[in-house]
């Protein structure tokens, strides 16, 4: 059975990041195997379901843990407006080697495809690289936040109308910081007596 990802962030290469993170004081892991994250690609439809490549066990997701280092390593220096240690990065995007084919759809309209080597399981990730780079490049890091919940370590892309988010999700972090700050409410009015 898939293991069920966090898609809260808007973004696919905050999700690659979310699937390591904090939540209290427990560190949950999502890619804990290769099939995770096949799994996690194939859910983002960054492959499709036909034969894929065979790594040696552990491969892929140990890459995928070294491509998800260097995007986060990368992501807080853009974000505390540092500059960007580009090497790690540069190193996992030289590994990708893909081709453009232009296919015609079954409605007849034309799409470009980038078509992916996946000989190695650096180049099976190349992608996520590729989304990453553009995003630190192209990004508007106003609006790539951090949940304000001081218990959780997901980020997110505001892309609301007013650019006000401030949780990876209502359910997950919202609710809860408005139930604790409503019986903390409570907690003092009954502690002074007021009902």
């Amino acid at each position: 059975m898939p293991a069920q990802f966090l898609t809260l962030s808007d973004d696919m290469v905050l999700d690659f990041l979310n699937t390591s993170s904090a939540e209290d004081t427990h560190l949950h892991e999502y890619f804990a195997s290769d099939q995770h994250v096949i799994d996690w690609m194939q859910a983002h439809r960054l492959i499709g379901t036909r034969k894929l490549p065979l790594f040696a066990d552990g491969a892929l997701v140990n890459a995928a843990h070294a491509l998800g280092e260097a995007i986060r390593k990368a992501l807080f220096e853009r974000k505390a407006g540092e500059k960007v240690q580009v090497g790690s990065l540069n190193a996992c995007l030289a590994q990708g080697r893909y081709r453009l084919t232009l296919v015609r759809q079954s409605n007849g309209q034309l799409q470009l495809m980038h078509e992916y080597e996946h000989s190695t399981p650096e180049q099976f990730l190349a992608q996520i690289a590729s989304a990453a780079a553009e995003l630190l490049a192209a990004g508007d890091f106003a609006l790539i936040r951090k949940c304000e919940s001081d218990t959780c370590s997901l980020w997110f892309y505001d892309r609301t109308k007013a650019h006000r988010r401030r949780w990876c999700s209502m359910a997950r972090c919202g609710n809860r910081r408005k139930v604790a700050a409503y019986r903390a409410r409570r907690k003092g009015r009954a502690g002074a007596g007021i009902a």
